[in-house]
């Protein structure tokens, strides 16, 4: 059929091998775009079938280590004003009228859109829902670069849109899924590139998700080190940090950054969540200074939680810090310490909060 005006709003992935949760992404979509345009990079299962069954436009490309030569790839193929990217394994949660022509008009804009991506984790110490504001609808013309964890190039200024995409590629199902491709690529890249300190972030994360903690807290400490104060990432950066220390054993270096930041992040349930974490297990070994130095710091961090409450406009929340977890760890935290009528008011509090998560 001959298009006969630019689509406003399209839809285009990249996808290899991703029968499972393909349909889920562009039934959720399809309503809300003008077209579907799947780039297929070698799958071996029924991904091509079932995408054109929902209504996709399929396109083959041969895979050549470099996410970013794909992403081009799909959005060569797309001549809309708007491009929504998505990933076979994301869906849209809410917030779908931010894809509308009030937001983005047809011919186009001046900006970036920003999307909150709500990821289900399952690790010690980042279980629950991470989020992320990542760019993810770009006008016209706007390509991509980096082999991996690849990153819209343009001067463009970024606009938060209120749609949430939901997102299962970290659960440890489907990290066992992708095995050892991602690290290998972010090792290429730290080749070329090696100041750069969200690809450290990343590759101290891909080891934190498969519990390597020396390596995780090696690699946090170098993007750390390099990272500028006003880095996007540096949030998730600190908070995922002190976790990676704790789980090292380097309880000392994790509270001297803790010590270090806090003044960053006054306004940070996560930050205050894993203090209380971080306090609980100096407490638990150096019990004769429990009482004195670490158990009324951990008391006071988890109800700093509650205070701030949820911000999911921090880059790397993790949903329920700022709410029920917080309040559950209260719980049991005055259950041990055999404060029984206050662990009943924070096991009330925290059941009250989960529902209304």
């Amino acid at each position: 059929m001959t298009r006969l005006a630019p689509a406003r709003l399209a839809l285009v992935m990249i996808a290899r091998d991703e029968a499972r949760a393909i349909a889920r992404a562009l039934i959720g979509a399809r309503p809300h775009v003008d077209r579907m345009i799947v780039l297929d990079t070698g799958s071996r299962d029924a991904t091509r079938e079932i995408a054109a069954a929902e209504g996709a436009e399929v396109f083959d490309f041969a895979w050549t280590d470099d996410f970013a030569a794909a992403r081009n790839a799909a959005l060569d193929r797309s001549d809309a004003d708007w491009n929504l990217v998505l990933d076979a394994d994301e869906w849209i949660a809410e917030g779908a009228e931010a894809l509308g022509p009030d937001a983005l008009p047809a011919g186009g804009g001046d900006f970036l859109g920003e999307l909150r991506i709500e990821s289900r984790m399952d690790q010690p110490g980042v279980e629950g829902a991470g989020q992320a504001w990542i760019a993810r609808v770009l006008p016209r013309g706007v390509r991509y670069a980096g082999r991996i964890h690849e990153q819209p190039q343009s001067a463009l200024p970024r606009r938060r849109l209120g749609l949430t995409l939901g997102h299962d590629g970290y659960t440890s199902e489907a990290l066992a899924r992708k095995g050892a491709r991602n690290e290998a690529l972010l090792q290429a890249e730290l080749q070329a590139r090696p100041h750069d300190a969200y690809l450290w972030f990343q590759l101290a994360k891909e080891h934190q998700a498969r519990g390597r903690a020396v390596e995780a807290s090696q690699a946090f400490a170098e993007a750390y080190r390099l990272a500028a104060p006003d880095a996007p990432f540096r949030h998730a950066l600190v908070v995922r940090a002190l976790i990676a220390l704790k789980a090292n054993d380097q309880i000392a270096d994790a509270l001297a950054l803790a010590d270090a930041e806090v003044s960053n992040f006054l306004e940070s349930p996560d930050f205050y969540f894993v203090i209380g974490d971080l306090y609980l297990e100096a407490a638990s070994r150096e019990p004769d200074r429990a009482l004195s130095d670490f158990l009324p710091v951990v008391e006071l961090a988890w109800k700093r939680c509650l205070e701030i409450g949820e911000r999911p406009d921090l880059d790397g929340a993790v949903a329920g810090r700022g709410g029920y977890m917080a309040a559950h760890n209260l719980a049991v935290f005055y259950e041990t310490l055999g404060r029984a009528e206050q662990a009943a008011e924070y096991r009330a509090l925290a059941e009250r909060l989960r529902n209304r998560a």
